[in-house]
């Protein structure tokens, strides 16, 4: 008998805890977030990486400089002992002008390299004058030179092939990301989404492959 009243009191205290979970939960449910009863621990991750953003532009510069150099190349390269640019560095730096005009909101630095020929000081000055025929050119391009926030030279420091024979992967420039055209990092705060729209509606100007097909065979 003793067990039996035992077995009814635990089950009838399970049924009242019960209770009050599922009406603790709907309480919850009523007063917090939309979709926070379903969290699977990734609840409000979205705003904290967009908080993360606002308060710290120099990450979001190094984002930027990742996501120019994947769309475009971001290095030209030179023949030996020269600053002119090629046929191919030229189409290479239109590709980059048409990338820098699609957001205003970004300064870039163009850097100046060399191979290890020659003296340090000599290639320091022809690593300069590298950087300046981009920017000149880029300028060009209609870029506003203030958005070309300095020019700077490595001269033969920083070798991508380490060699003292004439090497033309050395003889570059690279254009990266360097900051925002404001000193204040709220220029974004509200209107990344903005930026990010204006350059998809961009990129769909383009007319797709399949239309361009579609065209010729009925113009023929």
């Amino acid at each position: 008998m003793r067990t039996k009243m035992r077995l009814l009191l635990i089950t009838v205290g399970v049924a009242a805890l019960a209770g009050c979970s599922a009406e603790t939960n709907n309480f919850r449910a009523f007063y917090s977030e939309a979709g926070s009863d379903v969290d699977m621990g990734d609840f409000g991750n979205s705003t904290m990486q967009n908080t993360m953003l606002m308060s710290n532009p120099e990450s979001y510069a190094i984002d930027l400089t990742r996501k120019f150099a994947a769309d475009v190349p971001n290095t030209v390269n030179f023949e030996f002992n020269k600053a002119t640019l090629d046929a191919e560095a030229q189409a290479v730096l239109r590709r980059q002008a048409d990338w820098i005009k699609q957001f205003p909101e970004i300064r870039f630095r163009v850097y100046g390299h060399t191979d290890l020929v020659g003296s340090d000081a000599y290639n320091k000055r022809l690593g300069l004058r590298r950087a300046q025929a981009v920017v000149s050119f880029l300028v060009g391009q209609g870029i506003s030179r203030s958005r070309l926030e300095a020019v700077a030279s490595f001269g033969e420091t920083q070798p991508l092939v380490f060699t003292q024979a004439p090497e033309r992967q050395n003889r570059r420039t690279v254009t990266e990301v360097s900051g925002f055209v404001e000193k204040n990092p709220a220029l974004l705060n509200g209107k990344y989404a903005h930026v990010i729209f204006r350059e998809y509606v961009a990129g769909a100007t383009f007319p797709h492959p399949s239309i361009e097909l579609l065209a010729i065979g009925a113009s023929q």
